[in-house]
């Protein structure tokens, strides 16, 4: 690849007097294709299908063909179906369009999803990372393979900012300089594989820091390309490519409140300390003061999550009888919310998604959780408490879409 399509290709700025040509940055390019590959559009069956296996939703068409497969996409990329295969009954068939064309794979369920190697708690969650690989080898191939045999970290970027900031940190904490050095030698690519994410790169950083705070770890698939601050480079494409902390199980979770002194401890710590605040267990033992923090931060935001802009609408949506159509209504008020209210919405209700999955041990479903953030993550843009009485079940009946339909709307 010559140098000027790969400084192309990267994102990367080369100012017109440089002699040198700039390496590029991995973060940036794949990044911009993960944002530009196709979303997935789930075609749902207009009428019930008999025998229709409980782990799948109405997206499954029952027993048709490929050609009806095919007709029933509509050309549209990133649409998809799953239907029963009509020689062999018994065996799912997820249809995709990507490409210009129907791509079929044998789909594959074991209390996750998958049609290779990787497993997903939804189909859309394999749709979505299924259609950002293929997009990503479609239109990076070359560049994909460069990446996984020759990973870069030494250059001017995200990576060098981040091992100063890093080394930074530690040497705060520790009150003497000191140094952290990631070296190339350090990350390797040690894997690839072949399924509908057939290519990626897994690599190992031998940096060990210290935490002050207690997690309770446990291993985590990832939708899409990760990015991994710490060790600079992307994880994806494999099963189990990191761990991500849980704890859910607490009774009352986001419904209790905690003391209202702690809360706004936690508060003055974030305001004075920043990335340093200290929220472990050690000093704040009941979790419902963290969780009270959130929600202060979130009712404290001078513009909400769900922005004044958007609010009516959302409330409109919530007006809709008809439950397809109030969701669909939903999720193109979603599309209208600026990048970063998105992707904050996106990931937290994500993790309160995760919060109703340990339902029968923290006692708090999407309908209890709407009720709670509700009214924290939207607020009308005129301060009328009339207005907001008014609202407040429609407050809650968004919340609880959101939470209920993450793996559809997001």
């Amino acid at each position: 690849m010559a140098a000027s399509s790969n400084s192309s290709l990267s994102g990367s700025s080369v100012s017109s007097d440089a002699e040198e040509y700039q390496p590029p940055i991995w973060k940036s390019y794949l990044y911009q294709l993960q944002q530009e590959a196709p979303r997935p559009k789930r075609i749902i069956c207009p009428r019930e299908v008999e025998n229709r296996p409980k782990y799948y939703g109405r997206e499954f068409h029952g027993i048709i063909s490929r050609e009806q497969a095919d007709e029933l996409l509509g050309g549209v990329e990133g649409a998809y179906i799953l239907r029963e295969s009509q020689r062999q009954p018994g065996c799912y068939t997820l249809a995709l369009r990507f490409g210009n064309q129907t791509l079929n794979y044998r789909l594959f369920h074991d209390g996750k999803h998958f049609v290779g190697e990787k497993r997903f708690e939804s189909i859309h969650d394999l749709v979505t990372d299924g259609l950002i690989t293929l997009y990503i080898e479609t239109k990076a191939a070359e560049y994909i393979s460069k990446m996984t045999t020759n990973p870069i970290y030494e250059h001017i970027g995200y990576a060098t900012l981040l091992r100063e900031k890093v080394s930074r940190r530690l040497s705060r904490s520790k009150n003497e300089p000191r140094k952290t050095n990631v070296t190339h030698e350090e990350h390797t690519a040690v894997e690839k594989i072949s399924s509908l994410v057939r290519r990626a790169a897994l690599t190992h950083n031998d940096n060990h820091f210290n935490y002050e705070k207690t997690h309770n770890f446990k291993v985590h698939t990832f939708r899409g390309p990760h990015w991994c601050e710490y060790c600079a480079n992307f994880m994806w494409g494999l099963i189990a490519q990191g761990v991500r902390c849980s704890g859910l199980k607490s009774e009352g979770l986001y419904r209790v409140s905690g003391f209202t002194e702690h809360i706004e401890d936690v508060k003055m710590a974030f305001d004075r300390d920043g990335e340093k605040a200290d929220i472990s267990a050690n000093v704040y033992p009941d979790i419902n003061i963290i969780t009270g923090a959130l929600k202060l931060y979130f009712r404290d935001l001078p513009i909400p999550v769900i922005t004044y802009d958007t609010y009516s609408k959302f409330i409109d949506a919530a007006k809709i009888s008809n439950a397809d159509e109030r969701l669909e209504a939903v999720h193109e008020v979603l599309m209208l919310l600026p990048p970063a209210h998105y992707e904050t919405l996106r990931y937290l209700m994500i993790h309160l998604k995760k919060v109703t999955m340990n339902e029968k041990d923290n006692f708090m479903n999407a309908e209890n959780l709407g009720i709670v953030f509700g009214p924290t993550l939207m607020r009308p843009p005129e301060d009328s408490t009339l207005t907001t009485l008014h609202d407040m079940r429609y407050q809650k009946l968004i919340v609880q879409i959101l939470i209920e339909n993450e793996d559809v709307l997001f």
